[in-house]
C-alpha cells in the first residue's frame, strides 16, 4: 500500500537489511527521501539504495554508531545538509540476541540492551526534536517486540531492554502531544530475516502452530505498519503499542 509521504525525510537506523530494508522499501515506495543508516554492512545499504534509485526513488546511505553521542550529532547533521530536517525517524538497529540462563547473565548483557533500545532512541530523538518542535510536526517510531509480552526465559536482557523502549515511548507521546509529535512502538513477532538464517526449522514450525493465523509473517507486514504510522493516516495515534504478530499475543 503507498501513503503520502512526499517531501519528509525518514530516517531509519539499521536500515540496511532484515525489518530495517523493509522498512526503508515501504518509506521510499510512498515517496520519502530516506536515510539509510549502518554500522558495519556498507555493501549491503549501497545495494539497497540501488534498488531505491533504479525505482524512481530517493535514498542516501549514512554509516553511524547510533549509541555513540558524537557519530549520532553527526550522523543528523549529515542527513540535514543531504535531504533537509528529519520528519520521520524509525529507531530501528539492534544487536544479536544472545539467550543466557538467569545464572549466566552479566549486567554487561544488560546494559549492552539498554545501549541499543534506551540510550539510541534519547540520542537521535533529542537530534531529530528541534526540527519537529519547531515545525509542530514529527514522526518518532520504535520497533519493539512481542518479547516483553511473552517474557520469554533466558533472554531477560532483551525482554527488560525492551520493556523499557515501551516506557520511553509512552512517556514521550504525553510529553511532545502538544507539539504534534507523535510516538509509537511497532511489537514485531518473530519474523524470519537474515539475523534467524541458522534458526531451526522446528522451531519455526512450532512457533507458527501456536500463531492465530498458523504462519510467521514477513519483514514487508512491519514495512507497511511503519509507513502507515509515519503517514497522516496516524496522526491521530500516539503512544501506543501495535503488535504485528499474528494475534500471538492479545493484550
Amino acid at each position: 500500500m503507498k501513503y503520502d509521504l512526499e517531501n519528509k525525510v525518514a530516517l531509519v537506523t539499521g536500515g540496511s537489511r532484515g525489518l530495517g530494508a523493509a522498512i526503508t522499501l515501504a518509506l521510499s515506495r510512498s515517496g520519502a527521501k530516506v536515510a539509510i543508516n549502518y554500522f558495519s554492512r556498507k555493501e549491503e545499504a549501497e545495494k539497497l539504495r540501488e534498488r531505491i534509485i533504479e525505482s524512481k526513488g530517493i535514498a542516501e546511505i549514512f554509516q553511524a554508531d547510533v549509541t555513540n553521542e558524537i557519530e549520532v550529532k553527526n550522523l543528523c547533521e549529515k542527513i540535514t545538509e543531504t535531504f533537509g530536517p528529519i520528519d520521520i525517524l524509525v529507531v530501528n538497529a539492534t544487536l544479536l540476541h544472545v539467550h543466557k540462563s538467569i545464572e549466566e547473565l552479566l549486567w554487561q548483557d544488560m546494559l549492552d540492551h539498554l545501549n541499543f533500545f534506551v540510550k539510541s532512541p534519547l540520542l537521535l530523538t533529542q537530534q531529530v526534536l528541534p526540527r519537529m518542535k519547531e515545525k509542530k510536526y514529527g514522526r518518532i517510531i520504535q520497533i519493539g517486540s512481542e518479547v516483553f509480552e511473552r517474557g520469554i526465559p533466558g533472554f531477560s536482557s532483551y525482554v527488560s531492554a525492551k520493556g523499557a523502549q515501551l516506557g520511553l515511548t509512552r512517556s514521550w507521546a504525553n510529553e511532545l502531544g502538544p507539539y504534534q509529535i507523535t510516538v509509537n512502538l511497532v511489537a514485531p513477532g518473530w519474523i524470519p530475516t537474515e539475523m534467524h538464517r541458522d534458526d531451526p526449522e522446528e522451531m519455526k514450525r512450532e512457533y507458527a502452530e501456536h500463531v492465530p493465523l498458523r504462519h510467521m509473517g514477513s519483514p514487508e507486514d512491519i514495512g507497511e505498519m511503519v509507513a502507515f504510522l509515519a503517514s497522516d493516516g496516524a496522526k491521530f495515534i500516539t503512544g501506543q503499542r501495535i503488535t504485528v504478530n499474528g494475534g500471538n499475543t492479545m493484550v
